[in-house]
């Protein structure tokens, strides 16, 4: 019988893997984190616009932090 398409076997890191997660998680952790940030900051944000705007870049931040998180679990798992 034929492998199945969808079958995948990464040489290394799997980076698909890696941004999916990264993605999950930030969102179910990392969305917290940021309204959080927002109310404890004392940072006013009268407008929709300086929210949005605090919102990507403290969001920005989570996500890099997040995403090299992930990646090197995924290499220590890989090497394991």
């Amino acid at each position: 019988m034929p492998e199945p398409v969808e079958t995948y076997n990464p040489d290394g890191v799997d980076y698909g893997w890696v941004m999916q997660v990264t993605f999950v998680t930030t969102i179910l952790i990392g969305a917290p984190i940021v309204a959080l940030i927002a109310v404890v900051s004392g940072v006013p944000l009268p407008t929709w616009a300086s929210r949005v705007s605090f919102a990507v870049r403290v969001g920005a931040i989570v996500w890099f932090v997040t995403a090299i998180c992930v990646f090197l679990y995924a290499r220590r798992r890989q090497t394991d």
